[in-house]
C-alpha cells in the first residue's frame, strides 16, 4: 500500500475532545473518524486492524467447532416480547416501527434470534451440541458515549452461542470458549485477567469477563495475589478493616446544617467508619428500599439490584421526605417504615445514623438492637480489604472489558420453545450459552497497553502492516529504486508493507511512522549511497540494524514473532 494513493489522514495535534489515549491515537493515526456521538467511520488502516483481529477470532472459533452465520440487525418486537426482555430493557434499546406500524428494534444482542432459530432447526439430541457464531454490527443507545471506540452506540461484536442437551455439556462448551478466548487475546498481544462477573441483563447462572488492564477502563476488578481470586467489583467481596468502636450509649445529637458523612464526621470529631450512610431507592415492585453501608464505603447499585431482585432508581428528595419524614442528610434506619437492607459488615458495632429528624443524628446505634435489616453484600470493594478466602489484601485495578461468557441455561429456550427430544423421546429445553468479544475493544486495548510517547506500538499479529518502508528522498533515484525493490520483495514473501512515497520532509515521515506504529520500519536514506545499507528498526525496542537492501526481508522475518496456529497458545 502506497501512502500517496491511500487515505491515511494523520494529525499533528491531539484532538481537544479526546480523553482516552487510544481515542487520541486512533484519531491522530487516521484509523477512525467520528460521524456522531458514539458512531465511527473506520478508515483503511483501522479496517485492516479489525480484519486482522477478526481473522484470529474466526480461526479460534472454527477450531472449537464454531459455525459462522449472519443474523439480522433489525428484529421484530415479538421475539423480544416472547423472551420477556422487551419491557425489561430500558432506553438503551433502539426501537422503531415499520411502515405497517409493526414494532421493531435494532439488535443489541442476538439470544432471541438464536432461540428462535434453534426452535425451528433443532429436533433431536442427535442435533446437539451446536456452536453458532457471527461477527456483526450491534446497536445500543448508550447514554454517555465516550473514550472513542470503547463506549459507542454502534459497534462490531463477535457473538457466539452454544446449544447443549444439559448443564454438563454446557460446562464443556463454556470451558472450550474460555480456552478459545484466552488464545485469541494471547495472539492479539494483550495482557488480561479472567474474572467472575454479574450476569446482568443476560440472565442465567454464571458469567466471566476478560479484562484488559488500562487506565482508560471504565470497569474495576478486585484481585487477590494470594489465592488468585478475581472478580468484577460489581460482584467482588472483601473484608474491610473494622474501626475501634467507642463505648457509646444511645443518644440524640444535634447536627444542624450538615448533610454529608464528611460533614457529620467533622462536626462530631469521629472516624467516618463509625457512621452509617443511608440511601433511599425506589423499586417498581419492592417499593421504597433503604440501603445502608458504612460511612467510608460506596454502595454498589448492581449488588443492591441483585439483593432486591429488580432494577431500581435513587429516590427524589420529596420521596425521601415522604417515606422517612426527613430530608436527605438526616435519614436513617431507626423506626423506618420501609424495607431496610444493610451491608453485611454492619452486623456488629456501634454507629452514628440519621435520626429521621432534620438536623439530628443518633449516636450509639447498634444494628439488630436499634433497627432490623436484612444483611447482604452491598458495598463496593476497595483496595486493601482482606480476601474472603485467604485474608491477603486485595488490589483493585481499572480495566477494559474485552470479552464475556455467560451460562444462560434455559432462560431463553423455555419461553421461546427451543426444545429437543432426548434419547427416550421426552421433550427437553435446549441449554444455552452466550459469548461475546469486541474487536474494536481489542484494538483500543492494544493501543492503551503498548503505546509509547511517540505513538502506537502494534503487536505484529494485528498491525495494519508489519512493515513500514520510509523512502527519505524522492529525488534520489537510487533510493527510489531500492525502496521499490524492497517493497516488491516483501510482497513476494507475503509481508504486507506500507510504502511512504510522499514528497514530505524526512522528519514528517519519521514522526508518522512512529505514530502509526507498524512493527518494523525500514528506512531507505542517505546510508544507501554512502554505505550500501538501509536501516531496519524494531518499533517496540527501537533497536536498529543496518543491512544491505537484499537482506531486508530476512532481517524483517527474523523480527517476526513465532506464528500462532489456530488452537495453539501464544
Amino acid at each position: 500500500m502506497r501512502l500517496t494513493r491511500s487515505l491515511v489522514p494523520t494529525l499533528r495535534e491531539e484532538p481537544a475532545d479526546a480523553e482516552a489515549l487510544s481515542h487520541k491515537l486512533m484519531l491522530r493515526a487516521g484509523l477512525v473518524r467520528q460521524l456522531a456521538a458514539g458512531i465511527y467511520v473506520w478508515l483503511p488502516l483501522g479496517q485492516r486492524v479489525l480484519d486482522k483481529v477478526n481473522h484470529i477470532i474466526r480461526e479460534e472459533m472454527n477450531a472449537i467447532g464454531g459455525q459462522e452465520i449472519t443474523m439480522p440487525v433489525l428484529h421484530p418486537a415479538e421475539i423480544w416480547q416472547e423472551s420477556g426482555r422487551w419491557n425489561a430493557i430500558g432506553g438503551e434499546m433502539f426501537r422503531l416501527k415499520d411502515r405497517n406500524d409493526r414494532e421493531m428494534c435494532l439488535g443489541m444482542t442476538h439470544e432471541e434470534v438464536i432461540a428462535w432459530l434453534a426452535a425451528r432447526e433443532i429436533r433431536s439430541y442427535r442435533d446437539l451440541p451446536q456452536i453458532w457464531y457471527q461477527i456483526q454490527t450491534k446497536e445500543r443507545d448508550e447514554a454517555r458515549p465516550r473514550s472513542g471506540v470503547l463506549r459507542t452506540r454502534e459497534f462490531l461484536m463477535k457473538d457466539s452461542y452454544t446449544l447443549d442437551p444439559d448443564e454438563a455439556a454446557l460446562d464443556r462448551s463454556y470451558a472450550a470458549h474460555e480456552q478459545a478466548y484466552r488464545r485469541i487475546f494471547d495472539r492479539c498481544g494483550l495482557r488480561y485477567h479472567v474474572v467472575e462477573s454479574d450476569v446482568g441483563m443476560m440472565g442465567g447462572f454464571g458469567a466471566h469477563e476478560f479484562m484488559a488492564p488500562s487506565a482508560a477502563g471504565e470497569d474495576e476488578i478486585a484481585m487477590c495475589d494470594g489465592c488468585g481470586y478475581a472478580a468484577n467489583v460489581e460482584l467482588a467481596r472483601g473484608v474491610p478493616a473494622p474501626p475501634e468502636f467507642p463505648a457509646w450509649t444511645r443518644e440524640d445529637v444535634p447536627t444542624p446544617n450538615v448533610r454529608t458523612i464528611a460533614e457529620v464526621s467533622a462536626l462530631l470529631k469521629i472516624d467516618p467508619r463509625l457512621t452509617i450512610k443511608s440511601l433511599l431507592y425506589i423499586a417498581p415492585k419492592a417499593g421504597p428500599v433503604l440501603a445502608l453501608v458504612r460511612g467510608d464505603h460506596d454502595l454498589h447499585e448492581r449488588k443492591l439490584a441483585r439483593a432486591i431482585g429488580e432494577e431500581m432508581r435513587t429516590a427524589h428528595p420529596d420521596e425521601v421526605r415522604q417515606h422517612l419524614g426527613a430530608p436527605v442528610g438526616s435519614v436513617g434506619p431507626i423506626d423506618a417504615r420501609v424495607t431496610v437492607l444493610a451491608d453485611e459488615h454492619l452486623q456488629s458495632g456501634t454507629y452514628v445514623v440519621g435520626a429521621n429528624r432534620e438536623g439530628h443524628h443518633v449516636r450509639g446505634v447498634v444494628p439488630g438492637r436499634d433497627f432490623q435489616a436484612r444483611f447482604v453484600d452491598l458495598h463496593t470493594v476497595t483496595a486493601g480489604e482482606a480476601c474472603t478466602t485467604c485474608g491477603t489484601a486485595l488490589r483493585v485495578e481499572r480495566v477494559i472489558e474485552i470479552g464475556n461468557i455467560f451460562k444462560l441455561g434455559t432462560k431463553f429456550s423455555v419461553p421461546m420453545r427451543a426444545m429437543y427430544l432426548d434419547e427416550t423421546g421426552k421433550e427437553r429445553p435446549i441449554v444455552m450459552g452466550s459469548y461475546g468479544i469486541g474487536p474494536a475493544r481489542i484494538a483500543a486495548s492494544a493501543i492503551e497497553q503498548l503505546a509509547d510517547a511517540d505513538g502506537i506500538v502494534w503487536p505484529w499479529s494485528i498491525a495494519p502492516f508489519p512493515v513500514h518502508i520510509v523512502l527519505v528522498s524522492l529525488r534520489d533515484q537510487a533510493q527510489v529504486a531500492a525502496a521499490q525493490e524492497i517493497y516488491a520483495a516483501c510482497a513476494a514473501r507475503g509481508l504486507d508493507a506500507l510504502l511512504d512515497d510522499r514528497d514530505e520532509r524526512p522528519g514528517v515521515k519519521f514522526k508518522d511512522a512512529d505514530l502509526l506504529g507498524m512493527p518494523v520500519r525500514v528506512t531507505v536514506g542517505n546510508a544507501l549511497a554512502k554505505e550500501g545499507v538501509v536501516e531496519v528498526r524494531d518499533r517496540r525496542t527501537r533497536q536498529d540494524q543496518r543491512v544491505p537492501k537484499d537482506g531486508v526481508v530476512a532481517a524483517v522475518e527474523a523480527l517476526r514473532p513465532p506464528r500462532n496456529p489456530a488452537g495453539s497458545r501464544s
